[in-house]
């Protein structure tokens, strides 16, 4: 079975977002520096407790909703397999750093998925 893992929050006013997360929920923001477009990291909850963390994005074209990442071992066959299923590939796979590989799908209700692998 494989398991959320990861959440990202688009922003249309970047530090607003940020500011209002931080405060309501007291989550720790990081900005990340080495991403195209302004990233925050987003601590929810400490590493070696139940829940997941995420991030507070700038919003881009086409996504404007909250992404939920999923962890696969594969990501190349998951995109296979969502396409013989009717998805879509949104975004395909690419290189996250040194960190892993990332891919984002459209499911057949519409919604945008996010997949990752570690490597």
């Amino acid at each position: 079975m494989n398991k959320v893992i990861h959440f990202e929050i688009p922003a249309k006013d970047y530090e607003r977002a940020k500011d209002f997360y931080a405060t309501l929920f007291g989550w720790k923001i990081e900005e990340w520096p080495d991403g195209p477009m302004r990233y925050g990291m987003a601590t929810t909850t400490e590493k070696d407790k139940d829940g997941i963390n995420g991030a507070i994005m700038e919003a881009e074209p086409g996504v404007e909703v909250t992404i939920i990442t999923i962890d696969v071992d594969s990501i190349d066959d998951h995109l296979k397999r969502i396409v013989e299923m009717g998805g879509t590939v949104v975004v395909p796979k690419q290189k996250v750093g040194d960190m892993g590989y990332m891919a984002r799908f459209k499911d057949t209700e519409g919604n945008v998925v996010g997949l990752w692998e570690n490597g």
